[in-house]
C-alpha cells in the first residue's frame, strides 16, 4: 500500500490545511500514533469547531486555547480512545465549549454533552457512523470534497482494529461505505492529509480480504491460536506490534466464526467441519 510519510511537525503550531481547516498536532508520537494526534480547528457554519483534540497535555491544550483564542462553539470527537479525547475535559473547562460524541462512547469514564448519531448535522458536518476500529467511531463529511476520517483511514498506515470492541465485519463494511462516496481529501487522526483516497481505501479493502484468505489457509493443516497465526503470515514483524497483529488477527477469526468460515475450540481456531 502507498502509505504517505511527512517531517515531524512544529509541536504547538497551528497549520493551515485548506481554507478554513487547521491542525495542531499533539506531542504523542508513537507506534500506533505517527508524529501525535492531530486535532482539527474547523471553521464550521456557528463557530470554531475543534475535532479530536488530543491526549490530556497540558502544553498542548493550551497551544489549542492560544490557536482559538478560546472562542469554540464545539469540541468534537471521532472517537474515545484516549489519545483522542483525553484533553476534551481541559479544553472544556478552558473554554466551556461542550463535548460531543456518538452517543454510546467507548470509554467507559466519559459521556458526552451532546450525543451525536449517523447522519446528523454539526454546523454543517454531518455524522457517518463507522464502527470497526472502535464501536463509537465517526467520520465527518464536511464540503468540497473533505471528510474527517479519523482513525477508520489515515494516510501513514493501517488502523488496529481489537475484540471486542473492533469489529473486522464493521471495519470492512465501512471502508466499501467510503469507496462509495466521492471524497476528494481524508483528513485522518494521525499523519498528513490524503488526496484522492479511494486509491488506498481500495487497496486497505484489498489487504483485509488478502489477510483473511491467508488466515484460512493457515488453518487448513491444523488448528492454530492467533500468535500461531501471526508467526506463520507476520514474517520480519517488529516484536513491539506483535500484539497489535495477534489482536488483528483475532478481530479477522471472529468475523469468520461468525461467518461460520472458522471455529473456535479450546482457544485454537479451526476450519469447520
Amino acid at each position: 500500500m502507498a502509505f504517505l510519510t511527512e517531517p515531524a511537525p512544529p509541536y504547538g503550531t497551528a497549520e493551515e490545511i485548506a481554507p478554513g481547516i487547521r491542525r495542531i498536532v499533539a506531542p504523542n508520537p508513537g507506534r500506533m500514533t505517527y508524529h501525535g494526534t492531530n486535532a482539527w480547528l474547523v471553521d464550521t457554519d456557528d463557530g470554531l469547531t475543534v475535532i479530536d483534540p488530543g491526549p490530556d497535555n497540558a502544553a498542548h491544550v493550551a497551544a489549542l486555547v492560544t490557536a482559538t483564542g478560546g472562542a469554540i462553539a464545539r469540541i468534537l470527537l471521532t472517537h474515545t480512545h484516549p489519545d483522542h479525547v483525553g484533553a476534551a475535559a481541559a479544553l472544556k473547562a478552558a473554554t466551556g465549549a461542550p463535548v460531543l460524541s456518538f452517543g454510546r462512547p467507548w470509554h467507559k469514564d466519559f459521556a458526552p454533552d451532546i450525543a451525536v448519531a449517523d447522519g446528523d448535522d454539526i454546523g454543517g458536518l454531518t455524522a457517518l457512523h463507522t464502527p470497526g476500529h472502535a464501536s463509537d467511531h465517526l467520520c465527518f463529511i464536511w464540503r468540497d470534497g473533505v471528510l474527517f476520517s479519523g482513525d477508520h483511514v489515515m494516510s501513514w498506515n493501517t488502523s488496529i482494529v481489537s475484540p471486542p470492541d473492533g469489529d473486522m465485519g464493521a471495519y470492512m463494511r465501512g471502508l466499501r461505505a467510503l469507496l462509495a462516496r466521492d471524497d476528494t481529501l481524508y483528513l485522518g487522526g494521525h499523519g498528513p492529509p490524503l488526496p484522492n483516497p479511494q486509491g488506498l481505501v481500495r487497496a486497505m479493502l484489498g489487504h483485509r480480504m488478502g489477510r483473511e484468505s491467508a488466515i484460512r489457509a493457515a488453518l487448513t493443516d491444523a488448528p492454530r491460536t492467533p500468535a500461531d497465526i501471526v508467526d506463520a503470515l507476520y514474517t520480519g514483524l517488529d516484536t513491539g506490534l506483535k500484539r497489535a497483529a495477534e489482536r488483528t488477527v483475532l478481530a479477522h477469526l471472529i468475523k469468520l466464526g461468525a461467518e461460520r468460515r472458522a471455529q473456535e475450540i479450546g482457544g485454537c481456531w479451526r476450519l469447520p467441519d
